[in-house]
C-alpha cells in the first residue's frame, strides 16, 4: 500500500514551516518512504514575533493566532502543491503544529495550526493534534518521532535530533528509551539574534569565542539534567532559565555562543553515559562503537558538529551524517508517518518512551474533502 503524504513541522527553533510531499510505502509490516518535493518556508519578523510570545496572549487572542496560523499553515500547503504540481496527488496532510504550552505533569499540551482551518483552506484530510492522546494517558507527550525511527530508519540503533531542542533515541531491538536533552537551535539562534543574524552560520560566532568554564558549569548543574527519563522540555526551559543565565553573566556574544555550543556536547556526551546500561546492549564487543544518526538544523552547523564528534568518539561514538534532505527533513516525513499510522488506526505514539500508561494511536482527524 502507498500513501501520498505531505508533513509538516514547525520546530521551536522558529526557522520556519517545513514542509515534504511522501510515498509512504508499507509491505508485510515493514515501511519505506521516497521524498518527492521539500520545502522550509520562513517566518516574517511579525509571525515569529507572534508564535514566540503566544504564551502572554489571552484566552481570546491565543485562539484567534490559532485560527490565523491555521489558515496560514492551509495557505502554505496550497503554495506547496501548486508549485511541485501535486494537484489531486496527495492522500492526507498532517501537521505537527507549533508548540507552545508543554505542561506534562499537568497533563497539558498545546499546539497552534487549527486543523479544521488547515483542512478548510486544502480541501484535503488533515491530522494534527499528534501528542494529545499521549498526555491524556500521563505520559510526556515527547519525544513522538522514535515510533517514526523505529519504523523508517530500522538500520540504525541511535538517534540524535538537533533542532530547537535536542532529543536522543536508543533503540535496542527491545526497548526504545528517547528523551529531550537540552534546548538546542533556539538558543543559539537567539543569541544570533543579537547580532542581527537569524542563525550562526556554520558557528563562525561560536569558534571566534571560548569557553567560559564558570558559565559552564551553572548550565551544566540545572535540576532538569538530573532528572530520569522519561522527560521532556518546554519552550520556557530555554526562555525562561538558559537566556536568563546567559544574560546574566554579561559575557561577550562569542563567549556565551561558544559556552552554549559545549554545553550542548557536554548534554549529548552525558546522554550516552546515563544510558550506558542500555547501551551496551547495541553491541557484542567489549568495547563498542555506536553509530549516532545525527538529524537537525544543528547537524548542519559544522563547528558544533565538529566539537560533537570530537567530545563522542571519546566514548566510541560515531556521528553519521545523511543527505541533507534527510538532515532537514527527518521531523516532517516522520509527522507523515505517524499521521499515516492515524489515518490507519494503528498506534503511534510509544509509552515506553513517553510514560504514559499506554501505547496511543494520536491525531485528531479533519475533513476538508467534500462527501
Amino acid at each position: 500500500m502507498i500513501y501520498k503524504v505531505i508533513g509538516m513541522m514547525s520546530g521551536s527553533s522558529l526557522d520556519g514551516l517545513d514542509i515534504v510531499y511522501v510515498h509512504l510505502h508499507e509491505a508485510a509490516g515493514k515501511w519505506n518512504y521516497e521524498i518527492f518535493a521539500s520545502g522550509c518556508y520562513d517566518y516574517t519578523h511579525d509571525l515569529k514575533a507572534k508564535l514566540s510570545g503566544a504564551i502572554n496572549l489571552s484566552a481570546l487572542d491565543y485562539q484567534q493566532l490559532h485560527v490565523n496560523f491555521g489558515h496560514y499553515l492551509g495557505e502554505r500547503v496550497n503554495e506547496f502543491i501548486e508549485k511541485n504540481a501535486l494537484q489531486h496527488k496527495v492522500d492526507l496532510i498532517v501537521s505537527h503544529g507549533h508548540t507552545t504550552f508543554h505542561f506534562p505533569a499537568k497533563k497539558l499540551t498545546a499546539q497552534l495550526g487549527d486543523g479544521a482551518a488547515i483542512a478548510a483552506e486544502t480541501k484535503l484530510p488533515v491530522v494534527n493534534e499528534l501528542r494529545a492522546m499521549d498526555i491524556a494517558f500521563g505520559g510526556q507527550g515527547a519525544p513522538i518521532v522514535p515510533a517514526g525511527e523505529k519504523l523508517l530508519f530500522a538500520d540504525h540503533d541511535c538517534f540524535l535530533n538537533i533542532g530547537g531542542i535536542a532529543n536522543i533515541t536508543f533503540n535496542n531491538g527491545q526497548k526504545i528509551i528517547a528523551f529531550d536533552i537540552c534546548p538546542a537551535n533556539r538558543i543559539l539562534n537567539m543569541l544570533a539574534e543579537k547580532k542581527g543574524l537569524p542563525f550562526d552560520d556554520d558557528g563562525k560566532i561560536a569558534r571566534a569565542g571560548t569557553v567560559d568554564d564558570a558559565l559552564l558549569q551553572k548550565l551544566n548543574a540545572l535540576e532538569y539534567y538530573k532528572l530520569p527519563n522519561p522527560k521532556s522540555l518546554s519552550n520556557q526551559f530555554g526562555t525562561n532559565t538558559i537566556i536568563p543565565i546567559l544574560e546574566n553573566s554579561k559575557v561577550d556574544i562569542h563567549i556565551a555562543m561558544r559556552t552554549y555550543v559545549e554545553h550542548i556536547v557536554v548534554q549529548i556526551k552525558n546522554a550516552f553515559k546515563l544510558q550506558k546500561v542500555e547501551a551496551l546492549s547495541f553491541a557484542d564487543s567489549a568495547t563498542p562503537i555506536f553509530q549516532l544518526f545525527a538529524t537537525g538544523g544543528g547537524a548542519l552547523n559544522s563547528f558544533l558538529m565538529e566539537r560533537l564528534k570530537l567530545v563522542l568518539d571519546e566514548i566510541n561514538v560515531t556521528v553519521i551524517i545523511p543527505d541533507t534532505n534527510v538532515v532537514l527533513y527527518k521531523e516532517a516525513l516522520i509527522m507523515a508517518l505517524l499521521g499515516t499510522l492515524r489515518w490507519r488506526e494503528e498506534y503511534n505514539i510509544m509509552n515506553s518512551v513517553t510514560g504514559a500508561t499506554r501505547n496511543s494511536i494520536g491525531g485528531a482527524l479533519w475533513l476538508g474533502t467534500e462527501a
